[in-house]
């Protein structure tokens, strides 16, 4: 556990741990896979937790629909018979524009401008809304994320003050601001977000690290006890704070996001003292450190 002194607790796999937890909550983007390929653990991990009698449901900032999230996997090797259940922020972003319940969807009105590639456009599915060509034409804009993966906030400048200049309000379809992507760091929607409201624009998002999500995954997995439930995770501004938020305990994955930042790689320990300096800066805890996602 990471005290008040942040002391590190290195374990080589989650079986030290699974004992003592029912039910898991598994990061994708970092832990499972890297955005191309899955983990080389990460079949054989999850084949594991289900063998245990664990369950386990996969939570993703991805921009997508919950759909999109399993054809990849399935593309990668990662059987759907290997988990639980799936949930994207993608997902919950459609149905809070579909359902129209919390008062800042209520008034959003119906033209909507995709700040985003074509391959996010699952996320209108079934939506009364209609996609226009302009921020000019639009009541507001749906940020998925950059069109290319090289792209920076930067490049995004004048897209978003076109924006702030009509006073759109934005759905942020993935609260994170950078992952991993075959090794390099990929900008994500969270970081356009960001900006935007440094602008002055109204942002609203569904994902890590809102504890709505979290409660959500936990009634789809049977409303266990918090205490017996464990989030696994690389990214210590979502996944690592967002367990904390909701009130579970988490691993946090090293291998991850925040790899180069502390020296390491696949499966390679890194230096416990900056393992506890990062948690520190971010005044986070976590219950145990991985190497990578292993048994």
């Amino acid at each position: 556990m990471v005290g008040p002194g942040f002391d590190v607790v290195a374990i080589p796999g989650l079986s030290v741990v699974a004992e003592h937890y029912d039910a898991f909550i598994l990061d994708l983007w970092g832990v499972i896979h890297d955005g191309a390929v899955a983990y080389p653990h990460a079949a054989a991990t999850l084949k594991r937790l289900k063998e245990a009698g664990k369950r386990t449901i996969l939570l993703s900032n991805a921009p997508r629909r919950t759909r999109n999230l399993i054809d990849g996997m399935q593309r990668m090797g990662l059987s759907r018979f290997l988990y639980d259940d799936i949930l994207s922020s993608g997902e919950a972003i459609n149905v809070a524009m579909r359902s129209r319940g919390d008062p800042f969807y209520a008034d959003l009105g119906q033209r909507c401008w995709h700040l985003g590639p074509e391959r996010d456009r699952s996320v209108f599915e079934g939506l009364d809304v209609a996609l226009v060509a302009s921020p000019e034409e639009a009541t507001f804009v749906v940020n998925t994320g950059p069109w290319e993966f090289h792209e920076t906030v930067a490049d995004y400048e004048m897209r978003l003050l076109r924006c702030r200049h009509r006073d759109l309000p934005m759905v942020c379809a993935n609260p994170d601001h950078v992952v991993i992507r075959e090794g390099r760091r990929v900008m994500c929607a969270g970081a356009l977000a960001a900006r935007y409201e440094a602008l002055g624009g109204r942002v609203s998002s569904r994902g890590k690290p809102d504890p709505a999500i979290y409660d959500l995954c936990l009634e789809r997995l049977g409303g266990p006890d918090r205490k017996r439930v464990l989030a696994v995770g690389d990214a210590l501004e979502t996944d690592i704070a967002g367990a904390s938020a909701a009130g579970l305990d988490a691993v946090f994955v090293t291998c991850g996001v925040h790899g180069a930042e502390l020296g390491t790689g696949y499966n390679e320990p890194a230096d416990p003292a900056r393992i506890a300096a990062l948690l520190a800066r971010h005044h986070l805890r976590c219950r145990a450190v991985l190497s990578a996602f292993i048994w």
